[in-house]
C-alpha cells in the first residue's frame, strides 16, 4: 500500500490494482474504524475521510496499513438485468479495435456476469468488472453529450450513464432502463458488490426510449412562507450536506461557507445544521407572507426591508431581523464576499433528497433552484432556543481587488508535475475565472502548469478543495458540488481551514497559494509494517 496525503482529514491509499482495492474496501467496511467517515473506491484507489479529533492521520495509516488483503468477503448478491439495443456509434469501432465482429461484441458482451466494482462521475454511474474482459481505450476526442441509457466501454469497465453528459467512453448500445430515478426508494439501480447481466434486446423500436416520468412537484405550502419576487443570480437550499451516499455515486455538497450557515441559523435560535438559501452577488427577493425572523449572513450585502405600508429600514447583516407580514426584503451587490446565507427561525418546509436539503447542482439532486413566482414555506415557531445577537464573520471577506492566500496540502499526485509546476503553483498568482460555480473555481495564471508524468491516471476519488489540474495546465479548485471521482491528477488541495474562505472569493480576485509543506508519502509506523508482513505470511 502507498499512502498519500489529501487534505487535513484525508488520504489516499494506493495499491497495486482492483482486486486488491475492492478486498481493502471490504475489510475496512466490515470492521469500521472509529472516525472513518466516507471511504470512495476507485480502481486502484480509497480515498478515505476521516475526523482528526477522533483519530490521528498516522494512527489511521497504521491501523490500514495491518489490514489482511488476502481475503473478500461476499457481499450481497443482487443480480439486475440490463436489456441493451445494441446501436451505439461506436460499435464497428470497438470491433475493429478488438479484433472481432460486431456480432462478437454482442454475443461477448451478453454471455457473462459482471461485477459493480465502485460507483462515481455521476449519481448511478457504476464502474462494471470482469464479463467479456475488453480493453478499449477511450475516445481521443470526448464527445460533448452522450445520452441518458447509453451503455459503453472505456479501458477494462462497462458502464450505462444514468444521465445525458459529456464523456470519452465507446458507446456500443442504448438501455431503456433509468439508471439513476429519484422517485425509486433506492435511486441508484446499481451499488458496489451487485451482479449485471447485459441482454441483447434487439433493434430499438421505432419510437425510441421511453420518456422518463417527471420528478414530483413539491406540494404548495399550506402554512407561512417567502414569495420569491427575485431569485437572484443563483439561489438554492444548502445545509450541511448529504454524507454516506458515496455507494450511489453521491457526493456531500452542502454550503460553501458553512461557518455563515450556523452563524446564521443561531442568530434566528435555530439549531446551527439547518438549511438556508445560499445567494450568489445578492439580487434574491423575497415577499413574507405570514411573521417570521431572519438573518442574513455570508457576503457582506446591503439589505433593505419594506413593510407594506412603504416604510424602509436596512438592517445589517449578522443579525436577527423580525418580519411582519407583507414586508419585502431586498439583497443588494455584496460589497464583499460573494455568497449570501438566509436563515428563517424554525427552518423551511421542504421535503429532503436523501436526508438532504442541500442542492447538489452537477449532480442534479436536491431541491430545484429558487425560481420566481415560488412560495418557499417555513415552520413558524415561537418557543425554544433565543436568538443570539453576537455574531459575527468568520474572516475578513474578500473583493475582487484582493489578493487571497489559501493554505494547501500538498498531493496526492504532486509527483506527477514538474519542479518547476511545483514551485509555480505558489509562485504565481491565479485569477478567478468567471466560469466558476458551485462546482469549482476555474483559475487563470500567466504559466499553465506542466505534468512530468503523462500516463493516463486511473479515476480516483476527489475532495472538495482538490486543486485539479487538466491537460490545459489551468487548475480547477474544487468545491462542494464536485464529483466524486476525477480522471485528472490534483496538484494539491485548499486546507480544510480555508475552505469557507475559498467559497467567498469573487469572480477576478486573485489567489495566492500556500503549501504548508513539502510533498511526501505517509509512511506506515514499524509496527505496522510488520504487522502486515505477518498478515502475508499467514498460511
Amino acid at each position: 500500500m502507498r499512502f498519500l496525503p489529501v487534505n487535513l482529514d484525508a488520504l489516499l491509499v494506493e495499491l497495486n490494482d482492483l482486486d486488491e482495492t475492492l478486498a481493502l474496501f471490504d475489510a475496512l467496511t466490515a470492521e469500521p474504524i472509529a472516525g472513518v467517515e466516507e471511504i470512495i473506491p476507485a480502481a486502484r484507489t480509497l480515498l478515505i475521510q476521516f475526523r482528526p479529533s477522533t483519530i490521528e492521520r498516522q494512527a489511521l495509516v497504521n491501523r490500514i496499513a495491518g489490514q489482511d488483503l488476502s481475503q473478500r468477503r461476499e457481499g450481497e448478491q443482487r443480480r439486475v438485468e440490463i436489456p441493451v439495443h445494441y446501436n451505439g456509434e461506436d460499435l464497428d469501432e470497438v470491433a475493429t479495435l478488438l479484433g472481432i465482429s460486431r456480432d462478437q461484441v454482442i454475443a461477448r458482451h451478453t454471455a457473462h456476469d459482471y461485477s459493480v466494482a465502485f460507483c462515481g462521475f455521476a449519481p448511478g454511474f457504476g464502474y462494471l468488472t470482469g464479463g467479456a474482459g475488453f480493453q478499449v481505450p477511450r475516445r481521443k476526442t470526448p464527445r460533448t453529450r452522450i445520452p441518458a441509457g447509453a451503455v459503453a466501454l472505456a479501458g477494462d469497465f462497462s458502464g450505462v450513464y444514468p444521465q445525458a453528459s459529456p464523456g470519452g467512453w465507446q458507446i456500443i448500445g442504448v438501455t431503456p432502463l433509468q439508471m439513476w430515478d429519484l422517485n425509486r426508494a433506492e435511486p441508484a439501480l446499481l451499488r458496489p458488490g451487485y451482479k449485471v447481466r447485459f441482454t441483447d434486446a434487439g433493434p430499438l423500436p421505432a419510437s425510441g426510449l421511453p420518456v422518463p416520468a417527471a420528478p414530483a412537484r413539491a406540494a404548495e405550502p399550506d402554512g407561512a412562507y417567502l414569495e420569491i419576487t427575485s431569485p437572484g443570480l443563483h439561489s438554492v437550499l444548502q445545509d450541511l450536506g448529504r454524507p454516506g451516499q458515496t455507494g450511489q455515486g453521491v457526493s456531500r455538497s452542502g454550503a460553501l461557507d458553512l461557518g455563515a450557515l450556523r452563524a446564521a441559523n443561531r442568530a434566528v435560535g435555530n439549531p446551527s445544521d439547518l438549511a438556508c438559501v445560499e445567494s450568489v452577488l445578492g439580487g434574491l427577493s423575497f415577499v413574507c407572507h405570514g411573521r417570521a425572523v431572519i438573518a442574513i449572513t455570508g457576503a457582506r450585502t446591503p439589505v433593505t426591508v419594506t413593510s407594506a405600508s412603504g416604510l424602509q429600514w436596512q438592517p445589517g447583516n449578522y443579525q436577527p431581523i423580525e418580519l411582519e407580514e407583507g414586508d419585502r426584503v431586498n439583497l443588494g451587490s455584496p460589497v464583499a464576499g460573494l455568497r449570501s446565507y438566509l436563515a428563517i427561525r424554525g427552518g423551511f418546509d421542504v421535503a429532503p433528497v436523501l436526508g438532504s436539503l442541500s442542492t447538489d447542482t452537477l449532480a442534479q439532486v436536491g431541491p430545484p433552484a429558487l425560481a420566481v413566482g415560488d412560495h418557499l414555506g417555513f415552520t413558524t415557531r415561537s418557543t425554544g432556543a433565543s436568538v443570539s445577537l453576537s455574531e459575527a464573520p468568520a474572516f475578513e471577506l474578500p473583493t475582487a481587488d484582493n489578493v487571497i492566500t489559501l493554505d494547501v496540502v500538498m498531493g496526492p499526485r504532486s509527483d506527477w508535475f514538474t519542479k518547476d509546476a511545483i514551485e509555480r503553483l505558489s509562485s504565481q498568482l491565479w485569477r478567478v475565472t468567471s466560469q466558476s460555480n458551485r462546482v469549482g473555481i476555474r483559475l487563470a495564471g500567466e504559466t499553465p502548469l506542466t505534468r512530468s508524468n503523462h500516463q493516463e491516471l486511473p479515476s480516483e476519488g476527489t475532495s472538495v478543495g482538490a486543486i485539479q489540474v487538466p491537460a490545459s495546465g489551468q487548475p480547477v479548485l474544487f468545491l462542494a458540488d464536485h464529483p466524486l471521482t476525477g480522471g485528472y491528477p490534483v496538484i494539491g488541495a485548499v486546507a480544510t481551514h480555508h475552505l469557507d474562505l475559498a467559497g467567498q472569493i469573487p469572480i477576478n480576485a486573485q489567489i495566492r497559494f500556500n503549501p504548508l509543506d513539502g510533498f511526501a508519502d505517509i509512511e506506515p509506523s514499524t509496527e505496522a509494517s510488520i504487522s502486515t508482513a505477518d498478515a502475508k505470511n499467514t498460511p
